[in-house]
């Protein structure tokens, strides 16, 4: 059996989990909001977006991957009546890479001004 590697978060924050943790290749992302480095939140879909994607990236990065390596993607967004601004800055965002299969769902709720967290799995490149 191929061990797991776990990466944590950069900022040195301790939380109860992983960053990541990969196993044959095979990277499971924690889930990516629009959170800044100095913890705050950008106000629009898209930009919020663009932030959670700056994230998943850098996580990505760390766990020897990147987003054209995406497997699947969930999304989950605050309300779908977003959908179509932040099916737009998705797009921008991952224009030049495959697109991996994505699922988008509603959620009832999120902490503070979130409105939206990406779910990933991806392919290790190194």
């Amino acid at each position: 059996m191929n061990p797991i590697k776990r990466t944590q978060f950069s900022d040195g924050k301790p939380r109860p989990y992983s960053a990541t943790a990969a196993v044959n290749d095979i990277i499971f992302v924690c889930g990516q909001v629009p959170t800044r480095a100095d913890g705050t939140t950008p106000a629009d879909i898209a930009s919020q977006v663009d932030q959670a994607f700056d994230n998943l990236e850098k996580a990505l990065l760390a766990a020897d991957s990147d987003l054209s390596s995406l497997l699947k993607l969930t999304v989950f967004l605050a309300d779908l009546d977003e959908f179509e601004s932040y099916n737009a800055a998705y797009l921008k965002r991952l224009s030049g890479h495959p697109l991996p299969p994505r699922t988008t769902v509603q959620v009832a709720r999120f902490r503070g001004e979130k409105r939206i967290e990406i779910d990933a799995v991806a392919a290790a490149t190194a």
